[in-house]
């Protein structure tokens, strides 16, 4: 018997409908669980459905063994999940990416995660909304997110907060979600997907900070020009840039992010100093 449940993540509504047992995969998902609403994205989840003949892949992402495919199937974007050359499940959506048909394979918690997340950040980013791969931390009601590519130190610098910066809390650890309001202001909001980090905080708040992390002999920070800045979260933030909807999107939101929130460089030393440093100047 198939059912339908509805989350809530930065005030976007996805619905999901499936047999009922497939919502025991998704822990993750309950603090974001919500009333019967009017959904954003609606996927529609079975099992075991094969890969149609029309596949055509595009472009393919890989990172410790979990690997994302993307391409296509019948002229629709489609997406492939692999976990160490284990095929976990595939997903279709529409070409606004707000439906979707997900099926799962050998690896139903993987596809589950991967096509809520991907549908996601593609279905929202005309919507002034920036799904990031970054850690963040909130402290005195304000939210400071620290970004940068895979191995600098994302989790350990925000550990060192955790430890050293007295009133911090983490609200994601991998993968946050940045929203600009009307009056411009960024705010940071916690999301059912935080890595390897069990952190599904439903709580959002005003987004102080931004810091780029760079792994070095000694610690040093510095805020970012504009431009600069616009640049260094591009590479954090997900989505098909070579969709010209898509691409517009993030880059409407980025100029706004940038425009209205400090973004600093911070090379730094995995201890106690460099948490110190970048508390006390952000």
């Amino acid at each position: 018997m198939t059912t339908t449940r509805y989350y809530s993540v930065a005030h976007h509504v996805m619905a999901l409908t499936a047999e009922e047992e497939v919502f025991s995969l998704l822990g993750n998902c309950d603090p974001f669980e919500v009333a019967p609403a009017e959904p954003l994205i609606a996927l529609s989840i079975r099992s075991r459905v094969p890969l149609p003949e029309g596949w055509t892949e595009e472009w393919r992402q890989e990172e410790e063994g979990e690997e994302i495919v993307c391409g296509h199937v019948d002229g629709h974007p489609a997406f492939v999940f692999y976990s160490h050359g284990k095929r976990a499940g595939w997903a279709a959506c529409s070409k606004d990416y707000r439906q979707v048909r997900v099926s799962l394979g050998d690896l139903p918690k993987l596809t589950l995660d991967n096509a809520m997340m991907i549908s996601y950040a593609l279905a929202t980013a005309s919507a002034d909304t920036l799904l990031f791969h970054a850690s963040v931390v909130n402290r005195d009601g304000k939210g400071y997110m620290f970004l940068g590519p895979s191995g600098t130190g994302k989790s350990t610098h925000t550990r060192l907060w955790l430890k050293y910066v007295q009133g911090s809390r983490l609200l994601n650890d991998d993968n946050p979600v940045v929203r600009i309001g009307e009056d411009g202001k960024a705010t940071v909001y916690g999301s059912p997907w935080s890595g390897k980090t069990p952190c599904y905080v439903n709580e959002e708040f005003p987004l102080a900070a931004l810091v780029r992390l760079e792994q070095a002999p000694y610690n040093a920070i510095q805020r970012m020009r504009p431009i600069e800045a616009y640049a260094a979260l591009s590479s954090s933030v997900s989505g098909k840039r070579w969709d010209r909807s898509i691409a517009d999107g993030l880059h409407h939101t980025l100029n706004a992010l940038t425009a209205g929130t400090g973004v600093w460089q911070m090379e730094c030393l995995p201890d106690e100093a460099a948490a110190q440093m970048t508390s006390s100047t952000i």
